[in-house]
């Protein structure tokens, strides 16, 4: 459990769409603290159900948002440490998120994974090389991402992935 950092503009744009969207607008237009209340609920359903398509089991997902900070509180029950990673991730690489209060509970707990914050230049080759001293070992970089990540070669500087033990 912990806070774990994120760069704020970078990420998937989950809060440009539906209620999200027009909560974010409301805010723009009239920044009330019931507006703010509606966009960040707005936002909380967003990460929720960008998590549920990623396929990921999560028992009792509990997502908050603070719109007034672009911190995210995940808390729930989740089977494994990869799972729970995957999770994180979900919910920090989105615009508009800085930061992600970890309250989730793995009931088989691993050792973490290492984190790589990708910066312009980067693709899971030299990833790869640097973490693992091999490029060509860059597929377990992509595995350890999916389904966050779609094609290894699908990845953006500000995009935290997870870099699991070689």
């Amino acid at each position: 459990m912990g806070l774990m950092s994120f760069i704020k503009d970078a990420g998937e744009k989950l809060f440009g769409i539906g209620q999200a969207k027009a909560a974010q607008e409301a805010v723009k237009a009239a920044p009330t603290p019931e507006n703010v209340a509606a966009m960040s609920a707005a936002a909380g359903e967003a990460i929720e159900k960008y998590i549920h398509t990623q396929g990921l089991s999560v028992s009792a997902l509990d997502i908050q948002f603070d719109a007034n900070s672009g911190a995210v509180t995940v808390a729930g029950t989740v089977p494994d440490q990869a799972t729970k990673e995957k999770v994180l991730l979900c919910c920090g690489n989105v615009a508009g998120v800085a930061s992600v209060n970890d309250m989730l509970v793995v009931t088989t707990p691993e050792p973490e994974s290492q984190w790589h914050t990708v910066v312009s230049g980067d693709n899971l080759s030299k990833i790869a090389k640097k973490f693992y001293g091999d490029a060509n070992k860059y597929p377990a970089i992509f595995e350890a991402n999916k389904p966050m990540l779609s094609h290894p070669d699908k990845i953006y500087p500000g995009q935290l992935l997870r870099i699991p033990a070689a």
